[in-house]
């Protein structure tokens, strides 16, 4: 793949000029949703650098991250005459640098992109790394490839666009990549959560920002293409992407960074039963998510389908299902499988907080 440079930026116009400038191209074109057109959009539309730019325009949210908004990026690039020597800014979240780059990765085999991730998930989770996609058959991000950004730009100038709820989602990734990398990255994570509400903290959410996309940037970089360690960065992600189908089978979707966050319960628990992680931290991390991310409602009624999914999941070989589980914080385990009698015994412990 292509190397991905990642600017923690203090001055986006002057960062988003260098990124474009750097990169050779005949057409400029921006990739926004409803939401980043309206709110993120402005922040940029006026620099110079994006005068030349045209825009492409998706819906919002993750049901939107589909084959049909992918045909119309395609559509769109047509249309407005991209060549493969042209480049595309992805504004958004998530869903717009997975999709947006999955179609940039695409078109005429392949053109230029550079993400700006507009919320604090794909700030420190979806935008890093070169995973790109679209969500398909009912199943999260069923379809993609591997291929970096050119540039990443990290401004949290975007933060203040965003409502408690995202900021939560976002933070769930973080937790998670204090969980797998020490002690001292836990513990601040953890007495910070309580700060969130306040965005008068933003210069020190933006140094830890930072710090965890250094946590995902050392890992990508060792296992681009998840043959290893990179796994690490799939806790609490195979339950989680079950719960998060689960919620968009039911017509009511939920934030990804809430679903990775109940998925960090049941796969807790999992490393508790299988992998010796201590029942004193176990406790404090459940207690601490359930506070701040609440609960999906489940039954056991509902154990067949979510067991269906996380066979579905793509990190699985044969017939187990493979998590990646802690030791204990930093102790990373991967390639860990469990019984499906396993897995009902850690819903039945999600279930408990209910």
């Amino acid at each position: 793949m292509e190397p991905q440079k990642v600017i923690i930026s203090h001055d986006l116009e002057q960062a988003l000029t260098a990124a474009i400038a750097e990169v050779k191209h005949d057409r400029l074109f921006v990739l926004v949703d409803d939401t980043t057109e309206r709110l993120c959009l402005p922040v940029i539309s006026h620099f110079e650098c994006m005068q030349p730019a045209q825009t492409i325009v998706i819906g919002a949210t993750d049901a939107n991250k589909t084959l049909e908004s992918l045909s119309h990026v395609w559509a769109e690039l047509q249309r407005m005459g991209a060549t493969r020597h042209s480049l595309m800014v992805n504004l958004g979240g998530g869903m717009v640098t997975d999709l947006g780059g999955f179609a940039a990765s695409t078109f005429k085999r392949g053109i230029p992109y550079i993400n700006i991730p507009t919320t604090l998930l794909s700030m420190v989770d979806a935008s890093v790394g070169g995973k790109t996609g679209i969500n398909f058959g009912g199943l999260k991000n069923e379809i993609g490839v591997f291929n970096n950004a050119r540039s990443v730009i990290l401004d949290t100038v975007f933060l203040k666009t965003m409502d408690h709820e995202n900021i939560l989602s976002g933070y769930a990734e973080m937790l998670k990549h204090g969980l797998i990398s020490d002690e001292r990255m836990w513990a601040e994570l953890v007495v910070f959560l309580d700060n969130l509400e306040s965005l008068d903290h933003l210069d020190h959410l933006c140094r830890m920002v930072a710090d965890s996309v250094a946590v995902k940037q050392r890992i990508v970089t060792e296992d681009p293409t998840e043959q290893g360690l990179r796994k690490a960065l799939n806790l609490g992600h195979t339950a989680g992407h079950a719960f998060e189908s689960l919620a968009l089978e039911r017509k009511k979707p939920v934030l990804h960074g809430y679903a990775v966050a109940w998925g960090l319960v049941v796969e807790l628990y999992l490393s508790h039963l299988k992998t010796g992680f201590p029942l004193d931290k176990l406790r404090m991390s459940i207690n601490l998510i359930f506070r701040h991310y609440g609960q999906i409602s489940i039954t056991c009624d509902d154990y067949p389908r979510l067991l269906e999914l996380m066979h579905h999941d793509k990190k699985n070989e044969g017939q187990a299902i493979n998590f990646t589980l802690l030791g204990g914080i930093g102790d990373i385990r991967i390639n860990q499988t469990a019984t499906e009698d396993e897995i009902k015994e850690a819903l039945d412990f999600y279930r408990e907080g209910q």
